[in-house]
């Protein structure tokens, strides 16, 4: 015999007041992410919501984790828009974010003696769809190395250096949103630095990781407007920030910006 159960969840609310997001937040799903140049399997943590119009109660919340199922095993930062209506389309919402937060690795050579191995960035991908708009930032962090010019002016020998966490973002809309692919956001962090980190550091690589410090010293102000001005000669948008971990301070440095081109 089927038993009728009641959908508590889809019946109507008359109380007036919309919610501007309910969904579920700290899954975790095997995804795979492909953008065509970098294809990594891994456990991606997902956050799903939607706009909830006044008069509905609820959302089907064991739907979203049936969407991230169906639509994103793969995530193809180019494709993200269709899974998006798909899943707009499920829940009978106009207004859905979907953020996918995940581990990504980029092989690195040592600089003195080429030991390569693998070097662990954060990716997140935040997409927002509303009324058939799509929207998707796209946000790189990674370590990198900085060493301080005031401390390197001010003594007889040596310099105070740390490491820095940079995160870089990118915008794009519909048909263009996913402006630069993320080795290529990493390429850029590591560049602006005043040396990458390395996974594996043999001696002759500490003697040239230590002397390009010394010879590239940056304030963090200086490492963001380095990375700031490689994006801007892409006509990238972008924001970023900068932590410097400090080594000899017991408070840390920071710094923001963002941009946009001029239309």
């Amino acid at each position: 015999m089927t038993i009728s159960l009641p959908d508590i969840q889809g019946a109507p609310d008359s109380r007036g007041i919309l919610i501007d997001e309910v969904g579920v937040s700290g899954l975790r799903y095997p995804v795979t992410f492909d953008d065509g140049v970098l294809q990594q399997s891994g456990v991606a943590e997902v956050e799903m919501t939607v706009g909830l119009p006044a008069d509905r109660r609820g959302t089907h919340m064991s739907r979203m984790v049936q969407a991230v199922e169906t639509h994103f095993s793969t995530v193809n930062p180019y494709e993200l828009h269709t899974g998006y209506k798909s899943t707009s389309a499920l829940l009978n919402v106009a207004d859905l974010r979907i953020s996918f937060t995940m581990p990504i690795a980029t092989r690195v050579p040592s600089p003195a003696t080429e030991n390569s191995g693998y070097q662990v960035h954060d990716l997140t991908l935040r997409g927002h769809l509303r009324d058939g708009e799509f929207e998707l930032l796209t946000t790189v962090t990674t370590d990198v190395t900085t060493l301080c010019p005031c401390s390197k002016a001010i003594s007889d020998y040596g310099a105070h250096n740390q490491r820095s966490r940079v995160s870089l973002s990118t915008h794009g809309t519909n048909d263009s949103p996913y402006p630069t692919q993320v080795v290529d956001l990493v390429d850029m962090i590591r560049d602006a630095s005043s040396c990458p980190v390395y996974p594996v550091v043999k001696r002759p690589d500490e003697r040239a990781i230590t002397m390009a410090a010394y010879d590239n010293p940056k304030f963090v102000e200086d490492l963001i407007r380095d990375l700031s001005r490689s994006c801007r000669e892409l006509s990238v948008p972008h924001g970023i920030t900068a932590r410097n971990i400090e080594s000899i301070h017991s408070h840390d440095a920071v710094a923001r910006l963002s941009w946009s081109p001029t239309p």
